[in-house]
């Protein structure tokens, strides 16, 4: 049941229940913690997302108990269709002893009320249509709370724990109103999508178009991104694309226009035209590679998009959203277990290093990925060659997908692993 309080105090308040604020507290309340989950809208709600999980998701899931069987509602997909060059290439999910070798597919609207939901049966408090205007402060700028409008009327709420997640997704205003603000240098994307009645929807591959095209001034340049087409089992695709900020055409063109061009292509049996489209086109932005930084001071901590997790190489983000709110959940749990305010302290300045150890050197990689594929003509060689090596792009889907493992592996799984550790972490 949804909490209707007009004030409340917890050990720690989730602002956000997305995929980052509720695995978060879903794995405080499992430690015992009393913990306010705060969601500004109600459920079920839409978020813009290409409903693809892939098995780094799934860990999560099946880590938190959720039931992933076909019966309750979720689309096994073995691997991922790469089409480009002229070329058509399936590769399954990798075989590894970290990760499960399948992905899921279910669309967000449900997913995100499933974890919140969760999280609630761990004993997190709900509290649904609270929208969070800003911190509570103390004299040193430490957070100690936050004000919010509840329910329809809009009641002004304080709440109040020593502790404060900003699990607010991109536009994450409660960082903002703390003075963190986004690192411009860093990599930023954008996601386009809508839904098509078609027979394609029960795809057991996810599949990825690496073509799409700048076709204006009578030039054709390839982009720095990919289309999608993911099957929802449900009759529906899920059709989009997404965009890096490192091509100049990125902050240029109209990427409804694009989507709606790219799906003109189509071939007409897969019903991918406007009469078949079940909802309107929808955008939203991606914050790769800890575009917002420090993700703890004063007693905030930042998890998901809110501390810019998503992943620069393929634009994932469901995945690192749910480990970064279980990273943070471990920090807080040892934390609060100090007996003085300094030992606490020290805990929980830990929780960026920790991050950076688990992601720092992966991501950089990928920043360093984002600014080459900028380049025409490294894309358009990519495309047209990389695909003509089946053993090349399945090291190619390993490193993209960040799916290795830590210790042992293939010889794939030792390469990335170690240009992943020798690579700065910042």
């Amino acid at each position: 049941m949804t909490e209707t309080a007009v004030e409340s105090t917890a050990d720690v308040i989730v602002v956000g229940a997305g995929p980052a604020g509720s695995t978060t507290a879903y794995w405080l309340a499992q430690a015992g913690l009393d913990v306010l989950l705060l969601e500004k809208t109600e459920f079920p709600r839409e978020k813009v997302c290409g409903d693809g999980l892939t098995p780094r998701a799934v860990k999560q899931l099946v880590d938190m108990g959720i039931d992933v069987s076909t019966e309750n509602g979720w689309l096994p997909n073995k691997g991922l269709r790469i089409i480009g060059g002229g070329v058509r290439l399936e590769l399954d999910w990798p075989e590894l002893a970290s990760f499960p070798d399948y992905g899921l597919v279910r669309k967000r609207a449900d997913f995100d009320e499933l974890l919140a939901r969760q999280a609630q049966k761990a004993g997190a408090r709900l509290y649904e249509n609270c929208n969070v205007s800003g911190p509570i402060q103390d004299r040193t700028g430490r957070i100690t709370g936050v004000t919010a409008k509840v329910g329809p009327e809009k009641r002004e709420v304080a709440f109040h724990a020593p502790l404060v997640v900003a699990a607010d997704g991109n536009s994450t205003r409660l960082s903002l109103a703390m003075g963190l603000h986004r690192i411009e240098s860093r990599p930023m994307g954008v996601a386009y999508r809508t839904y098509f009645t078609s027979p394609r929807h029960d795809d057991d591959y996810l599949e990825s178009w690496l073509e799409l095209w700048d076709t204006r001034g009578g030039q054709k340049k390839l982009l720095p991104g990919y289309g999608w087409i993911f099957g929802m089992g449900d009759g529906t695709s899920n059709v989009g694309l997404g965009i890096l900020n490192s091509s100049p055409a990125f902050g240029d063109l109209n990427w409804r226009e694009v989507l709606k061009s790219w799906c003109a292509g189509m071939p007409e049996e897969w019903g991918y035209t406007p009469e078949n489209m079940t909802e309107p086109i929808r955008g939203a932005a991606l914050p790769m590679a800890f575009n917002r930084q420090p993700h703890y001071t004063r007693g905030l901590l930042l998890v998901g998009d809110a501390g810019g997790m998503v992943n620069p190489f393929n634009g994932e983000g469901i995945a690192y959203a749910m480990e970064s709110g279980q990273l943070a959940a471990g920090v807080i749990v040892q934390a609060m277990a100090r007996i003085t305010p300094e030992g606490r302290e020290r805990a929980l300045a830990r929780y960026p290093q920790i991050l950076k150890d688990t992601y720092g050197g992966y991501y950089t990689l990928g920043r360093a990925f984002v600014k080459m594929i900028g380049n025409d003509r490294v894309m358009r060689i990519a495309a047209e060659r990389g695909l003509t090596h089946p053993v090349l792009m399945k090291f190619v889907l390993k490193l993209l997908a960040n799916l290795t493992d830590p210790t042992g592996g293939d010889a794939a799984d030792r390469i990335i692993n170690g240009l992943a550790k020798v690579a700065p972490r910042a």
